[in-house]
């Protein structure tokens, strides 16, 4: 099995990563599980029972000297028992097992092996289950079972898996999301409440409520939004038992995914189920930063792939992980930044790719974050190097960078703005033409930008682009219309924004002073080739 051997050995934040896992595992161990009923209503065998009780009271010595038999057990009895919290007190089990020494994982591979039987389905199985904690422990017990032995997971497992995985992401996601937003709105409202509130004193007549005591109701708002946080997400009960939400987990499902990536054949494998996109789409949202440091985690170890690190800003990582250093203030997130930016320079095996990277980095405003960076001191000597060796790379890219790579650049990152370029007569006579090159990348892009963008500045700018495109290109006017582009252009003249539809304006006008033109170049052409077809004949005559 071939492992990511040159990535640094970590906890990879275990215990913050999964505390929510934790937390109920403790409780969970602490159960007492009457195997006895289970061998006399001979839901399991004789065998089994003696081995889970024995593990129940002397586990580290019963393991040693009956290490095939325990594996057998722990396999059947997660096959063949159905019930909730046995299921839960068997995982944790199993986990800590593992967790005590990885090469218990290689024993299982080979006791099952031994068996015929499939050491995958089993848990593969419990991943449908209705019940938070049973569905994730099974994950987090999956990717140990993939990554700390000899043996790797089958590709239809495999596939099955990182989907399971990528899905979870994005539902947790989605209902972490949503609940942040319910509780900013009730902390608000309680808040608002507070702030308005007028009384009455003891004999009846209305008062308002002075500094203290609205500073008073202020920090009860804020008890109570605290309150209401710690409800929502620890305090849930039904029969009797703590229900977690599902978005709690969250923190456990992308462990499980850091694990997963760094390990060179899963990566591709994680690729091909659009993976990446869904990373890219989550850090685009408002996550917490432990979420984001482990969601770039899992970017930084992908880009230990040359040929993922070349294809990794197709996926506009460059621009997102651009957005969250300018905010963030955790000095891990600046750290897993910095290092998958210098990978996507250091890793890609084609040079143009790595400079087409720096100059997507220049684009972004990762020089100004550097400087930034460069005035403060830092503990870790990584994030010093890594801002050195950034500074430097970015700054001879800026030194060679031509007026149409800053251009291109620009166009690809899908954030544009009014730099000088746009407005240079110079530039547009000299590289409109280039924007047919490699099949109109550009000029579809821009188009695309048109459809797509809510941004007012985006709009103006692909609006003025595609006008100067046109002006300049003698068949600029066709191509555009072969890519729909004329018609999406118009539908901007009644655009909200002002600035918007005087650009779209302009460049409809562009449109038609352009077809006049061509008009009366041809009507010349045919009135002098109807004077020289003449002259002949009344030369004759």
């Amino acid at each position: 099995m071939t492992t990511a051997l040159y990535l640094p050995e970590e906890n990879i934040d275990m215990i913050a990563a999964t505390s929510v896992l934790q937390q109920q595992a403790a409780d969970i161990r602490t159960r007492s599980i009457n195997w006895a009923s289970y061998m006399q209503s001979q839901m399991i065998s004789q065998e089994d029972y003696q081995v889970i009780s024995s593990l129940d009271k002397s586990r580290a010595s019963f393991l040693a000297q009956n290490s095939t038999q325990v594996v057998k057990t722990m396999l059947n009895l997660v096959s063949h028992l159905s019930k909730d919290s046995t299921i839960q007190y068997i995982l944790v089990l199993l986990d800590d097992l593992l967790q005590e020494d990885r090469s218990r994982v290689d024993l299982f591979h080979e006791t099952s092996g031994k068996m015929k039987q499939c050491v995958w389905g089993p848990f593969l199985n419990l991943l449908n289950r209705q019940d938070g904690f049973i569905v994730n422990m099974s994950s987090r017990i999956l990717a140990k079972f993939a990554c700390w032995g000899h043996e790797t997971m089958p590709k239809s497992d495999l596939n099955f898996y990182l989907q399971f995985l990528k899905d979870q992401l994005a539902s947790n996601s989605t209902a972490y999301l949503q609940e942040m937003a319910q509780l900013a709105k009730r902390a608000q409202t309680i808040i608002v409440h507070s702030h308005g509130q007028h009384g009455k004193d003891h004999h009846g007549n209305q008062y308002s409520p002075n500094m203290v005591q609205l500073q008073q109701r202020h920090d009860l708002a804020n008890e109570s939004y605290r309150e209401v946080r710690t409800s929502s997400a620890f305090d849930q009960q039904q029969d009797g038992k703590c229900v977690i939400p599902n978005n709690e987990y969250i923190q456990s499902v992308a462990r499980c995914l850091q694990m997963m990536l760094r390990v060179d054949e899963y990566r591709f494998a994680f690729v091909s189920v659009d993976g990446i996109s869904t990373l890219i789409r989550i850090l685009s949202t408002r996550v917490n930063f432990q979420v984001q440091y482990q969601l770039i985690f899992c970017l930084w170890v992908l880009t230990f792939n040359p040929l993922l690190a070349a294809k990794m800003n197709k996926f506009s990582v460059i621009p997102i992980l651009a957005d969250i250093l300018s905010d963030c203030a955790k000095e891990k997130v600046t750290r897993i930044i910095l290092a998958v930016f210098r990978n996507l320079i250091e890793k890609p095996e084609d040079s143009s790719v790595a400079k087409d990277h720096c100059i997507a980095m220049v684009q972004c405003k990762v020089l100004k974050q550097l400087s930034i960076l460069e005035q403060r001191r830092f503990d870790d000597e990584d994030i010093t190097a890594d801002v050195e060796y950034l500074s430097e790379k970015l700054q001879n890219s800026v030194q060679d960078l031509s007026s149409f790579d800053e251009y291109a650049t620009e166009v690809r990152s899908g954030r544009l703005e009014w730099s000088p370029v746009h407005k240079s007569a110079k530039f547009w006579r000299e590289n409109a033409q280039r924007l047919n090159e490699k099949n109109y990348e550009l000029l579809r892009i821009l188009v695309h930008l048109l459809e797509t963008s809510k941004d007012a500045i985006i709009l103006s700018v692909a609006c003025f682009d595609i006008g100067e495109y046109v002006r300049h290109y003698p068949r600029g006017k066709h191509v555009l219309e072969q890519l729909g582009g004329k018609q999406i252009v118009m539908q901007h003249l009644g655009h909200e924004d002002p600035n918007v539809r005087y650009e779209a304006l302009l460049a409809v006008q562009k449109l038609m002073v352009h077809n006049w033109e061509y008009l009366g170049k041809q009507l010349e052409k045919e009135n002098e080739n109807q004077k020289q077809g003449a002259a002949p004949i009344a030369g004759k005559a």
